[in-house]
């Protein structure tokens, strides 16, 4: 199970900070990240962690202002957001797909919690 929470209101140019409460995951097993959906558009990934090789990719409209991180003892996700733009307004979730042979960009993750609501104005 994943639980988000953090989401808020905001002016452009601000930060929040997402976190995951995880269950049932066993870091190290799963591949871990956050996904995101604006109103009337698709799913998309923002970031994805791989622990094989110790690295996040971002997606290019984040990277430089979404930081992942993790706490393996307290099975936590976090997700640092600044300089926030109004196109980051979007429902967003934290992510889990099962193995660890390929986390990256393309690979969907099956389990999402229910989200948190991150609203940006300018």
């Amino acid at each position: 199970q994943l639980a988000e929470s953090g989401g808020d209101s905001v002016q452009a140019g601000g930060s929040l900070r997402l976190s995951c409460i995880t269950s049932g995951v066993t870091f190290g097993r799963y591949c871990l990240g956050w996904v995101r959906q604006a109103p009337g558009q698709e799913r998309e990934w923002v970031t994805i962690y791989n622990s094989l090789e110790d690295i996040t990719y971002y997606h290019d409209s984040v990277a430089g202002r979404f930081t992942f991180s993790q706490d393996k003892e307290r099975k936590m996700l976090y997700l640092q957001i600044d300089n926030l733009k109004p196109e980051d307004t979007a429902m967003y979730y934290c992510a889990a797909g099962f193995g660890v042979n390929y986390c990256k960009p393309g690979r969907t993750l099956s389990y999402t919690g229910q989200g948190t609501q991150v609203t940006v104005s300018s």
